[in-house]
């Protein structure tokens, strides 16, 4: 065990850091501190904003200077995140395009996009580790653990914003690459079904369509067929947890290996293509730059996995 010597900080609020939540700012700045702890020091006036008290919801202004009172954090060895692991290493490999302000990588599958759960390292983390004189870098968007395929990482709070908006105007486009069970049919090309999610006992994250649901919305367009399968181009116009399993499954067409939502019979049908993960790749990616307007349009390689599969099966058609 260390134990990290504690030091007043102040901290001048730049445009780029502007806007957001002071509670926020401080779980980006005190890494490794427990939520508590944050919420206990700004509940006792420990942290100052322009030498005044100030409450967790309050939203930061350009030029505010910020105390961050001494925090002591004990840490153990084994959870720094070394850019010398191996995983860490991989990730600069998966880099798709980096600039100033996004970084845009094609995240393997099984690697989730941050630490918790039981989890120590996530790309988040890595990238971090990559990077060190980065001080910032923030998921614009997420990808389940075994889903494969293009994330990007805002590297400025102004870049963050924008992407942000334009997945609120529904502006960005994801399309995503999926091999689902048997015959898609073409005149299919839309499934709005409300979803709801339910977390289990054991922590696990459940979604189901239901009524009582949020508004979902998934555009499906067939790129190519199998003997018994489908390979679909599916485009997100919400961005729900698991929206894109739950939505072929409400169809009829549950993706492959897809531990959660899928079909064992379908899986075995698979094993001879070498198959053994979820056949789900966040395949493009068309949003405008945050910075210079520009439209950018990202594609993400699918991996031998996948790639070898699709040979099969298309052999298979001949």
């Amino acid at each position: 065990m260390k134990t990290n010597q504690p030091t007043v900080q102040t901290v001048t609020i730049t445009a780029d850091t502007a806007g957001q939540r002071i509670d926020n700012f401080l779980r980006t700045m005190l890494k490794g501190v427990p939520k508590s702890m944050i919420y206990r020091v700004l509940r006792k006036g420990e942290v100052r904003v322009n030498k005044k008290r100030i409450k967790p919801e309050y939203k930061l202004e350009d030029g505010d200077i910020i105390r961050i009172p001494p925090v002591r954090v004990a840490e153990r060895e084994e959870s720094v995140v070394s850019a010398k692991l191996d995983k860490v290493a991989v990730l600069e490999h998966c880099i798709l395009y980096e600039d100033d302000h996004i970084l845009v990588m094609n995240k393997p599958s099984g690697t989730a996009v941050h630490g918790g759960s039981g989890l120590s390292f996530g790309v988040i983390e890595g990238l971090r580790a990559l990077r060190p004189e980065a001080k910032f870098l923030e998921l614009v968007h997420r990808l389940d653990r075994e889903t494969s395929g293009i994330l990007m990482v805002a590297k400025k709070r102004s870049a963050l914003r924008s992407l942000h908006e334009q997945l609120r105007l529904k502006t960005m486009q994801k399309d995503y690459l999926a091999l689902v069970r048997g015959q898609w049919q073409s005149h299919c090309k839309v499934v709005q079904a409300p979803l709801l999610k339910n977390v289990l006992q054991s922590g696990e994250r459940i979604v189901r369509v239901d009524g009582e649901g949020k508004p979902s919305e998934t555009r499906f367009k067939v790129e190519e067929r199998f003997e018994f399968s489908t390979l679909v181009k599916a485009s997100p116009v919400t961005g729900r947890t698991h929206q894109i399993r739950v939505h072929t499954l409400h169809a009829g067409h549950p993706i492959a290996f897809d531990d959660r939502y899928g079909d064992q019979e379908f899986d075995r049908q698979l094993e001879h293509t070498g198959l053994n993960r979820l056949f789900l790749h966040a395949a493009s990616l068309r949003f405008e730059h945050p910075s210079t307007g520009e439209t950018m349009r990202v594609e993400a390689p699918m991996d031998k996995t996948l790639h070898r599969c699709l040979i099969v099966l298309r052999a298979q058609k001949s």
